[in-house]
């Protein structure tokens, strides 16, 4: 099942979009290294993944941390036990993707690439 996964983006991922906002000003757009990273995680090299993009690490422990407190709060029947801090989550995936544009392009203007395109 994973190997069919895994197969499916690596087709998404081979079909050549090119990144209008990198071809016109030769940055990176926000979500750069996206799909590298997610590639990365599924292959289980968490950090490539981190280096390819953060958000990727970051959704997969905010969509854990929320699968596990809503299965506690349901089997212990405790409301409170649930986070359901889902705007805070998404708050805290802005200042990450911010984040990491702003350093991945202060790293590229200082001539180091972070976003290689090998292995993944």
């Amino acid at each position: 099942m994973m190997d069919t996964v895994i197969q499916f983006v690596e087709w998404m991922a081979r079909q050549g979009f090119p990144c209008l906002f990198h071809l016109t000003t030769g940055l990176y757009c926000p979500a750069c290294g996206g799909t590298r990273a997610f590639r990365a995680f599924l292959r289980g090299d968490w950090r490539m993944s981190f280096q390819y993009h953060p958000i990727v690490l970051y959704m997969a422990a905010v969509i854990l941390a929320e699968a596990v407190s809503f299965a506690l709060s349901k089997i212990t029947k405790n409301p409170r036990w649930y986070l359901g801090h889902e705007l805070g989550f998404v708050y805290g995936g802005i200042a990450v993707l911010m984040v990491n544009w702003i350093f991945k392009n202060y790293m590229l203007l200082k001539g180091i690439d972070l976003l290689p395109l090998w292995p993944y």
